[in-house]
């Protein structure tokens, strides 16, 4: 394989993770397929770290100003106990919440899941499960604001999180679809799924630090995957912004029919 065509193959697979991070797709899902069309075996999980860390920064970068804001009134609460913020302190708390049964489902399942849970039949038929699950939801209108979440509604978005561990589950179409099944308004359920977004991969990327160091193949592949963390950034930025316009559009059917074309094209075609 030339070392121009090994760099075209990465900044595709980055693409292809920006694009598919922030919309209802599966990114897991799509890397398994077209690693797959590529023939590239990517050994341990340096390289989806290093894409997904690519997608945090461009998320970062569109919810800062939620995020400074969180910041600031949850300390306010706690240091001064001002009831002005006390919505975005308890929002703060529920996502604290919601990234508990993602972490401790991924330390025990981890190995479990890329094991016998990433193979491309699987992919195929919990992409189909992607499409079901959002074509459940695709006319729902929810009532509740970021000042009407729970406990219940944190911990129920946060099991769905943990259910999108298995690639093809996509991360935010399960946490939406969650959201959106607990009574939150589209724009609330929107901010809640990429804001829970934020801890998840910060976690992972930081107890994976170890692994991406001892990474045999890092050095030799440390400028594909420079490329296909730029690629994923980038990607992941517009592809969210042109998301945040769709779910106020209220057009979620159109991923529903694409998930499940690409579930029964995998499973025919890739098995």
């Amino acid at each position: 394989m030339s070392a121009l065509f090994l760099l075209v193959k990465y900044f595709i697979l980055g693409v292809i993770q920006g694009v598919t991070e922030p919309i209802p797709i599966s990114s897991s899902g799509h890397l398994v397929i077209f690693r797959e069309l590529f023939d590239i075996e990517i050994k341990g999980l340096s390289f989806e770290i290093v894409v997904n860390f690519g997608s945090l920064i461009a998320v970062l970068l569109i919810y800062r100003k939620d995020i400074a804001r969180l910041a600031i009134h949850f300390f306010q609460f706690i240091l001064q106990n001002d009831p002005a913020a006390k919505k975005d302190f308890q929002f703060v708390i529920f996502l604290v919440v919601a990234t508990i049964p993602t972490g401790l489902i991924g330390l025990l399942l981890e190995d479990y899941i890329s094991e016998k849970l990433s193979g491309v039949a699987i992919v195929g038929v919990t992409l189909l499960i992607t499409g079901a699950a959002i074509w459940i939801i695709r006319n729902l209108s929810g009532r509740k604001n970021d000042g009407d979440l729970t406990i219940k509604d944190a911990i129920i978005v946060g099991l769905a999180q943990a259910v999108a561990l298995i690639p093809g589950i996509s991360r935010s179409g399960a946490t939406i679809v969650a959201a959106m099944l607990v009574g939150m308004k589209k724009e609330t359920a929107l901010r809640f799924s990429f804001l829970l977004y934020i801890p998840v991969s910060l976690g992972v990327t930081f107890l994976s630090i170890t692994d991406i160091i001892h990474d045999p193949d890092f050095d030799r592949l440390m400028i594909p995957y420079i490329i296909a963390f730029m690629a994923a950034m980038v990607a992941t930025f517009f592809a969210l912004k042109w998301f945040m316009n769709i779910m106020v559009k209220g057009n979620l059917k159109y991923f529903s029919f694409y998930c499940f074309i690409v579930g029964v094209l995998v499973i025919v075609f890739l098995n």
